[in-house]
């Protein structure tokens, strides 16, 4: 490969690391390996810390294909906790309120779920990297102020139920380019009367791109030695 004049790398992105991580990593092992002073590394969608799977890595001149792929797809697997929200969403942070699950049957879960599908407006996470007045949404949210975030509207191509037993349900989500599963997660909370949060997410696909086709970050990084 080479990587000044552009390569696209396929990578499953660790648990608890951020996308930040992944390309730092990736710039530093092959600034060291090719023995050169800087690398243009960056990658074709974010993923939470506590979200695993597919990022696109492109390194060189094959960096200006980044919107290209940004604009693709996605695919996720996402497990949900019922009855329970956090104020990130996601395990990031403690629970802060917890909600009645009884009344949650399989077929209030069919009813709901398909609701989803197709445009729907979505209020973007407070700990998110939307920036508000020239600051980041997660910054104003660690520091204890309440901003309030514009709605945006998105696509969901295809939601389905892949597994549900209380408190625990499964989905698999496939949407447009700034969707947020932790968002999705709450507002199906919403949507059934009680609360929920996400407690896995696994990104499975970018456009033709899927998580079969892409390599664990300890094998990536031990190919560029050969």
């Amino acid at each position: 490969m080479d990587f000044l004049e552009g390569a696209i790398l396929y990578v499953d992105k660790p648990l608890n690391w951020t996308s930040f991580d992944l390309v730092n990593k990736i710039r530093w092992k092959l600034i060291r390996t090719l023995n050169i002073k800087k690398l243009k590394v960056g990658h074709a969608g974010t993923l939470d810390p506590l979200a695993t799977g597919v990022m696109i890595i492109c390194t060189g001149k094959a960096t200006k294909r980044i919107d290209e792929f940004q604009y693709q797809e996605k695919e996720y697997i996402a497990t949900l906790k019922l009855g329970a929200t956090t104020p990130s969403f996601d395990l990031e942070t403690e629970i802060d309120a917890e909600y009645p699950t009884e009344h949650i049957t399989r077929e209030l879960i069919d009813q709901i779920i398909p609701t989803f599908k197709g445009e729907i407006w979505q209020v973007p996470p407070i700990y998110s990297a939307v920036k508000v007045a020239g600051k980041r949404a997660y910054d104003y949210a660690r520091e204890g102020q309440k901003i309030e975030l514009k709605p945006k509207l998105l696509v969901v191509d295809e939601i389905e139920v892949l597994k549900f037993s209380l408190p625990e349900l499964i989905i698999r989500v496939v949407c447009s380019k700034g969707t947020y599963i932790r968002a999705l997660a709450r507002d199906i909370g919403e949507a059934l009367n009680s609360g929920a949060h996400l407690t896995a997410l696994k990104r499975t696909r970018i456009g033709e791109i899927t998580l079969d086709k892409c390599q664990k970050i300890d094998d990536l990084l031990y190919s560029f030695d050969k």
